[in-house]
């Protein structure tokens, strides 16, 4: 989510007063029991000094406003380019996000505790993230490059040993936590051990359901992924322009003006890009490799799901409109529900992620872009959103992919391919298929 931090009309001297409590409504006994967590360094300004210098005489109010607009454009122009570079930049993208959030929540703890001197933390940490990178890109890898792997003999084999071998390795750094015990640090050490466990299903689970979705389809992977930038965006402007009434006490500066006017911007636009994407083949047509090229291809006859069909109106619509029907790419009223998702729920991902900041004392992530704060501060909301698009497409869009089935086919003994041929000549006999294709074949 490259611009969540500007959801809703947030600017920085409003989340300034959020980290002093003076606006959030929290109860003394709240602030007493926050007391106890150490407070993270606050990083200091890194705005550019070009930007500082031109926007001198502005209010800190839209200074702000054009330090994050001017951001937000660099970052969207660097999303085109890595969408024209195509998939596989993507995905070493994702992995490289997934990397960088992680670094930043670990940070944070290290940051707090790291007074306490406690054995290996950071060291297991990184380890656990290599051990759940290797199974998830392993599981990836097996699945989508079947051919591939049963090629060449040392990647058949850790293939067929991967689960096992990733269970090794999660075993290992187990058991170098339990030997990293320190009597007086035990509850501190589990509560680390967690903290590391939690901030890899949160970011690695994800961004591996990302990968999987970009394999769907590139327009699986966009879409979902504008919707977000895009409701982050117009709930800002109706935010900062229109908002008068608070949404949520967790974040005060977000209003319903902001929820509303980015709603309803985002079905909109999630309409329209989804008309202008699903005429092209190299965003409709699934991510496969091609075993003869040794490259990944992007080419199909577009499903049904991405050709043009007519709807009939409803009466009210038509009396107003004067069109019966309307030509509509049936993704376009999938993309209605995504578009609905990333502006009522994805939301909650920034909401979750404040909240975790406010417990930590501190305004951001990271201060990796400025006006923006860490890579975290803007994907908080796309990791909802990439659980959400993974669980539809298998709930409502995927069904049995035939050249999978034939590559494991290809992968069996004779003898099980001789059983499969028998099985599924007798079975398409017996429903009357068989002959009527021999008879064609004739």
């Amino acid at each position: 989510n490259m611009t969540n931090s500007l959801c809703y009309g947030r600017d920085t001297e409003g989340t300034k007063n959020e980290l002093k409590g003076d606006k959030d409504g929290a109860s003394d006994s709240e602030s007493k029991a926050d007391t106890g967590v150490p407070e993270v360094p606050v990083p200091p300004d890194d705005t550019p000094e070009v930007l500082n210098k031109a926007l001198s005489g502005l209010s800190s109010r839209w200074k702000n406003w054009w330090v994050r607009g001017i951001l937000t454009l660099a970052m969207i122009s660097f999303f085109f380019l890595i969408i024209y570079l195509g998939p596989m930049v993507l995905m070493m993208i994702v992995l490289c996000v997934q990397i960088k959030c992680f670094h930043e929540i670990i940070t944070i703890g290290y940051s707090v505790y790291h007074s306490y001197h406690l054995p290996w933390f950071r060291t297991l940490s990184w380890y656990f993230l290599l051990c759940v990178n290797y199974f998830f890109y392993g599981e990836t890898v097996t699945d989508y490059f079947f051919t591939l792997v049963q090629r060449e003999e040392p990647l058949r084999i850790l293939s067929k040993y991967h689960r096992f071998i990733s269970f090794a390795l999660y075993l290992t750094g187990f058991c170098m936590f339990v030997l990293s015990l320190v009597k007086k640090h035990y509850r501190l050490q589990f509560y680390m051990f967690g903290w590391t466990h939690v901030t890899l299903l949160i970011v690695v689970t994800q961004s591996h359901l990302i990968i999987h979705n970009l394999f769907e389809g590139m327009i699986w992977f966009i879409v979902p992924i504008s919707c977000v930038i895009c409701n982050d965006i117009m709930a800002y402007m109706f935010g900062f322009f229109f908002g008068r009434t608070p949404l949520i006490k967790l974040s005060p500066k977000k209003t319903w003006e902001g929820f509303i006017g980015g709603f309803f911007s985002t079905v909109v636009f999630g309409i329209l890009l989804s008309y202008v994407m699903a005429g092209y083949r190299y965003f409709v047509c699934p991510v496969e490799f091609n075993n003869d090229s040794n490259s990944f291809q992007v080419d199909c006859e577009p499903p049904e799901l991405f050709q043009l069909q007519d709807y009939a109106l409803p009466s009210v619509l038509e009396s107003l409109t004067g069109w019966p029907t309307v030509r509509l790419y049936p993704f376009q009223i999938h993309s209605i529900a995504l578009s609905a998702f990333a502006s009522i729920m994805g939301p909650f991902g920034g909401f979750f992620a404040s909240g975790f900041k406010r417990a930590f004392k501190i305004k951001d992530f990271a201060n990796t872009i400025p006006g923006h704060g860490g890579i975290m501060d803007r994907f908080d909301c796309q990791y909802l959103m990439a659980t959400f698009v993974n669980v539809y497409i298998a709930s409502f869009i995927r069904g049995p992919n035939p050249s999978k089935v034939i590559q494991q086919l290809l992968a069996l003994r004779p003898d099980q391919q001789l059983h499969i041929f028998n099985s599924l000549k007798a079975h398409l006999t017996e429903k009357g298929l068989l002959p009527a294709l021999e008879e064609a074949a004739a």
